[in-house]
């Protein structure tokens, strides 16, 4: 393997790999000293705001991050704090906790007319690589196997009735712990059917500093509303990977030269009690 090295963004992420491409074909890797979901453009002339976006960042610390954290007590440790009642994390428990940055991967076909025209390939890779590593990196963050909703301390918050009384109620909740607000994830499917145009909600909401991502990646009639510039950081491994690689079996319909993006990211939840997971009651957990 051919491994070439791309540590400054004079080149965008799609032209680093062209150039390689040209010059190692199926040997072609280059390696980034940078998160390039850090460089995805595409959506710049339409921004919509992916899950990264929520987070304050912090460079991942070696193998395992140790960071400060609370989370609830026990009903009977509750009692027992004075005013607990009034200010429900008076209550909550000190600790540290440790995070992990992971591999976050996406894959792409390059079409044979691209293979020799770097232009288009470069193109190419910026913009169908970067949004599937984009959507990768969602799906991670959010609903992997070390994303928030699969996080212990987040609370699941069932609603009867309306959508949006269920997504206000999990922003009530928020504050009631003395935080805000400050972000939610919801399916495009509720944006679109029971927030757009609902009573000028979108804009209570921005006057409210509350950002908003959608993404498929919570499933419609529920959200993921939290206090994320607060509660949790981003781990950033500060490393991507573009390279010709041999795809997992079932990646792609039929044969073809594949190119895979690789991240590395994880998730440092200082305080799980500021994540609610507004549900249709009656969802199984």
């Amino acid at each position: 393997m051919s491994t070439s090295q791309a540590s400054t963004t004079t080149l965008s992420p799609g032209e680093a790999f062209a150039q390689a491409f040209l010059r190692d074909g199926s040997r072609a890797e280059v390696e980034f000293d940078f998160t390039i979901t850090d460089a995805f453009k595409p959506t710049q002339d339409r921004p919509r705001l992916t899950v990264r976006n929520l987070f304050k960042k912090r460079p991942a610390e070696g193998e395992v991050t140790r960071f400060w954290r609370e989370t609830r007590p026990s009903r009977d440790e509750a009692a027992a704090v004075t005013e607990a009642g009034l200010r429900q994390e008076a209550a909550f428990k000190f600790g540290i906790g440790e995070g992990r940055v992971h591999p976050i991967s996406a894959w792409v076909q390059i079409p044979d007319e691209l293979r020799d025209d770097p232009e288009g390939l470069a193109v190419f890779i910026d913009y169908r690589l970067l949004v599937r590593l984009a959507t990768a990196e969602n799906q991670a963050l959010t609903l992997g196997e070390h994303g928030l909703l699969n996080h212990p301390g987040v609370t699941r918050l069932p609603y009867e009735g309306d959508y949006v009384s269920g997504v206000m109620a999990a922003c009530n909740e928020i504050e009631q712990n003395g935080a805000t607000a400050h972000a939610m994830i919801v399916n495009p499917y509720d944006y679109y059917n029971h927030m757009v145009g609902r009573n000028g909600l979108l804009e209570d909401l921005a006057r409210n500093g509350t950002l908003i991502t959608r993404t498929r990646m919570v499933a419609p009639g529920c959200a993921l509303v939290g206090d994320f510039a607060v509660a949790a950081r981003l781990l950033d491994g500060g490393k991507s990977v573009i390279r010709v690689a041999e795809p997992p079996p079932g990646t792609f319909a039929g044969p073809g030269i594949a190119v895979c993006a690789t991240i590395y990211e994880g998730l440092a939840v200082h305080l799980p009690t500021h994540f609610f997971h507004a549900v249709p009651a009656g969802t199984a957990s």
